[in-house]
Formats: structure tokens, sequence, C-alpha cells
């Protein structure tokens, strides 16, 4: 394995600690999707998933409640993103199924947030017909299209609201006129970060006709900068470290979590604290659903 976060190596997560299990014997699988073509400033999230899993043999296997290697980690093979953004998130999305369809839990690190769109058609796909989206991130990403593009990561979210999915948005702070508009048309619920951060809120309280089942789509630049400056659109009054895992816990004492990605790190060339934080995030997210579902 290199040591330099620039090279595209994907091993397996947590290689130093846990051997890869089989996809059978797995509870999670990590798909690394290393999607970029749609970024709008900063670039390199297409370097975020091997960083990821490279600085993930760095972790320690107890994270400090819990052991969650041991219930089987099983690494996918990356999805070739050098096709057309349509095949990628065909792709995406038959990996999701097949995930689903083994009995696994996806788990993905992108890229850039039109990874999203791949998942839910994939989790379609696998028979979750009602679930929810929870959406940490500091944009809405409801513009029906962005630059022409409706498969930019500005869209993901109105894609899924197009496709009937319910959608509860977290930390959000930077959204045009049409993603307001489009939020009331669809009634997304969110609680945006001038109320979120401002208070220090932990506890999320959920909706009680938000669907029982939910996936975590967690925007690496929802957290402030201050945590990670390593993302292509950085915004300040963010989330924090505790307030984020705090927040997941408490979605995940009253719903289902089918399933959660991370997505638009990029890793920034000689510091490495942000990759394996990035890391660290994924396995604490898996260590909090493991805690509730028992």
């Amino acid at each position: 394995m290199s040591d330099n976060a620039f090279d595209t190596d994907y091993p397996h997560f947590m290689g130093s600690e846990i051997p890869q299990a089989s996809p059978t014997e797995a509870f999670f699988h990590v798909l690394p999707v290393p999607y970029e073509k749609t970024v709008s400033y900063g670039g390199g999230t297409g370097l975020g998933p091997s960083a990821i899993l490279q600085a993930s043999w760095q972790l320690e296997l107890w994270d400090g409640q819990s052991k969650p290697g041991e219930c089987g980690i099983h690494t996918c093979e990356a999805i070739d993103c050098s096709q057309s953004a349509e095949e990628v998130i065909e792709a995406i999305a038959d990996s999701t199924y097949n995930i689903c369809k083994s009995g696994g839990m996806p788990v993905i690190l992108g890229g850039e947030h039109t990874v999203t769109y791949g998942v839910m058609k994939g989790l379609r796909r696998a028979g979750f017909d009602d679930f929810g989206i929870v959406q940490v991130d500091a944009h809405a990403d409801l513009r029906d299209a962005y630059e022409g593009d409706k498969l930019s990561h500005a869209s993901v979210m109105k894609r899924g609201v197009d496709m009937g999915i319910p959608l509860l948005q977290l930390g959000i702070r930077a959204f045009c006129e049409e993603e307001a508009e489009t939020r009331k048309e669809f009634g997304v619920y969110h609680y945006d970060a001038d109320t979120l951060v401002a208070q220090n809120i932990t506890e999320l309280v959920l909706p009680e006709n938000f669907p029982k089942k939910v996936f975590f789509t967690l925007d690496i630049d929802g957290m402030d900068p201050s945590v990670f400056p390593s993302t292509g659109t950085p915004v300040p009054g963010g989330l924090g470290w505790y307030q984020t895992l705090s927040l997941f816990e408490s979605l995940c004492r009253q719903r289902e979590v089918i399933g959660f990605d991370v997505v638009e790190f990029a890793p920034i060339e000689g510091f490495h604290a942000y990759d394996f934080a990035a890391s660290l995030l994924t396995y604490k997210l898996m260590g909090t659903v493991l805690k509730h579902r028992g």
C-alpha cells in the first residue's frame, strides 16, 4: 500500500486489523466510487475513496464503544468512472442492488454527490419502495439542472424527490431561490445550519410520517471547514464532529438505517489528518448503525 494519498489504490477497508470478508459473510459492503465530472469549484473528489481506504489501515478495531469490523467488512471493486455519467449511475445502481440482495449494507465512498442518485436507484431495485433520505450538506442540491446538467452534483437531491423519495436536510446554508421553491413544492423537511449549528442542536426529531427506513448521505462539506477543509465547496458555519455523530445517533434511535455514503471528500496533499478523519468518520457511522440494530 502506498503512503501517497494521490495514488489511486483501493485496499480493503481496515485491512491492517481485519481480513477481507467474503460478500456473503460481510455485513458492511464498502463500495468506492471515484466519480468526479461535475464539480463546480475545487476538485479532487475522485481521489477521496482511495484516500479513505488507505487511511483506514491506521484505524483501531475498537471504535471507543464497539468493534464494528468484527461483523465483517467487504470492500467491493471500485466502480469504473471512465464511462458516461449514465453508465456510471447504472453501475452504482447495480452494485447497490447486489449488496442489498446479498443481505449486506451498502457503504458508498464518493466521489461527487451525484453518486447518491445511483444508490437511490439501486435501493429501489432491491425492493426498498418506502425509504427516506437524510442529508447532511452545506448545499441543498435541489436545482433541476446546474450548468445545463441534470446529473450534476448540485441536482442530486432533486433527482431523489422527483423519484418520490422523502427528504430531510441537515445543516444547509447555501441554496438559491429555485431550491427554496423546490423545498415547498416537494415538502422537504429541513433543519438548516442557522438553527442547527447556532443553537448546537444534537438531537434530531424526525417527523412522524417520515419513512421507517432511511438512507443517510453525508456530504463532507456539510461539516464545518474547520473540521474538513478537504472538500471542493467549503462553506463556513457547518456541523462539528461531535454534533454530526450525535445527530446520526439520534437518527439511528428513531429509524432503521439501510445504508449510508460519505461523499465530496477531496484529500489535500500532505495533510493526511483529514484522510484519517474521513476514514474514522466512516467507521464511527458503522459502529453507530450496529449499536442500534443490535
